[in-house]
């Protein structure tokens, strides 16, 4: 943590911009391959029809990751130790799911990254070796390295998706009248659960609990810094949200058009890599497997940072020795590095399954599981006499969170039900 930006006063105006940081990681870290191909079978099936459900997928991350930094500042405890106070079974279904998540996300992550390294690199490496390596990597760069440096290197791959997707949009030439259109509320048939998933995925995993991590990381431990803090969620989500937007019109302008389908899973973006390579050379396709990898290798940095962090307040809370909010040792900790070192190397046996789409529909199944259960636990804690009122939900947070809690609900269900 910086403890010096913490003795500063919050800024204002413009000047805000230069401490913007902690809601690009999370960002960066929600979007992933997957989340990229979901957004692309929307607009490749149903045009510009479903941009509006984009748009309202961001507002719905805002509101949950403002909720869980609002937590933090708000009462000066983590969200771990919220969960505490709910209950015993709240560490029980967070352990359990940690550990099992985790592990299956470890070989999804690794997989998706091999994708594209894969194909820029064809006989260098196979595609176990790619997805080990860029794992390995991961976990050195967060173990060798404080949260000031990781959010500087999260900006970096940021900045390269949003050039890339955005330039791709460009280059496709939108229809803007039909894309404004798209901002009309609509359901095509048999674009329900698309509509859903848009809504639902984009930007939303995990890492929205590490949110709270990141922000007080960055210096940001009390009320004062609640301004700031918000102004840094919209700035990301808004950013996030021109992204979505632009892999949406790619999938409209580039593939609703030529009927062009993709395969299932991370591997309908090599789909579209082809695509690429015969409307616009090789080059683009190039630029665009770039583009993939630093989608793919943000999430590994991101999860292997920030769900390393939930790990480490986890266990630290199982103990009970600590101080409430003491978080001055997570990165350093034992358990910290355990879960860095859990999701590298156990998962890597996944890698040999060679065809990573099972692999990603587990994933998808397992991830399932923890959006309701932030979402409900977040509208309940911040309703509760130990947020003191002025920062407890108001009406718009609490229709947010509860809009929230009955699509990752439903989503849940489905998901479960794919699986099966």
């Amino acid at each position: 943590m910086n403890p010096e930006s913490n003795r500063q006063a919050p800024p204002t105006g413009i000047a805000r911009w230069k401490l913007v940081g902690p809601g690009i990681v999370v960002a960066a870290t929600g979007v992933g391959a997957g989340d990229l191909v979901a957004t692309l079978v929307a607009g490749a099936r149903f045009g510009y029809a479903l941009l509006w459900a984009a748009v309202i997928g961001c507002i719905v991350k805002i509101a949950l990751a403002e909720a869980t930094g609002r937590y933090h500042l708000a009462t000066g405890s983590t969200i771990l130790e919220g969960w505490r106070s709910l209950g015993r079974w709240t560490g029980w279904y967070f352990g359990f799911y940690i550990i099992l998540w985790g592990f299956v996300y470890g070989g999804t992550a690794m997989s998706a990254t091999a994708l594209p390294l894969a194909a820029l690199f064809p006989d260098v490496l196979p595609f176990w070796a790619w997805g080990a390596l860029s794992g390995v990597l991961g976990a050195a760069f967060v173990l060798l390295n404080r949260y000031a440096i990781f959010e500087v290197a999260m900006k970096f791959f940021i900045g390269v998706m949003f050039v890339v997707v955005v330039g791709l949009a460009i280059l496709v030439a939108p229809n803007l009248g039909h894309a404004l259109g798209g901002l009309v509320p609509q359901l095509p048939e048999g674009s329900a659960i698309y509509t859903l998933g848009l809504i639902g995925g984009v930007g939303g995993t995990i890492t929205l609990a590490a949110y709270g991590y990141w922000v007080n990381a960055k210096g940001w431990n009390s009320p004062g810094w609640m301004g700031m803090m918000r102004f840094d969620n919209r700035v990301a989500y808004v950013v996030t949200g021109i992204f979505v937007v632009a892999m949406l019109i790619v999938g409209a302008e580039l593939l609703h058009a030529a009927q062009i389908s993709l395969a299932g899973g991370d591997r309908g973006l090599l789909d579209l890599e082809a695509v690429l390579a015969r409307r616009f050379g090789p080059t683009v396709a190039t630029i665009f497997l770039i583009g993939f990898v630093a989608t793919t290798f943000s999430s590994i940095l991101g999860v292997w940072q920030g769900v390393s962090l939930l790990f480490a307040d986890f266990v630290r809370n199982l103990r009970g020795t600590h101080a409430a909010g003491d978080r001055s040792d997570l990165e350093t900790s034992p358990a910290f590095r355990f879960y860095v070192l859990w999701l590298t190397f156990p998962p890597m046996v996944l890698l040999t399954l060679g065809q990573p789409f099972a692999l990603i529909i587990a994933y998808g199944a397992f991830g399932a599981f923890f959006m309701p259960f932030l979402a409900l636990t977040l509208m309940w804690l911040l309703n509760r006499p130990g947020v003191p009122p002025e920062w407890r939900s108001g009406w718009l947070s609490n229709l947010l969170l509860a809009l929230s809690s009955i699509l990752f609900i439903i989503l849940c269900v489905h998901q479960i039900l794919a699986f099966l």
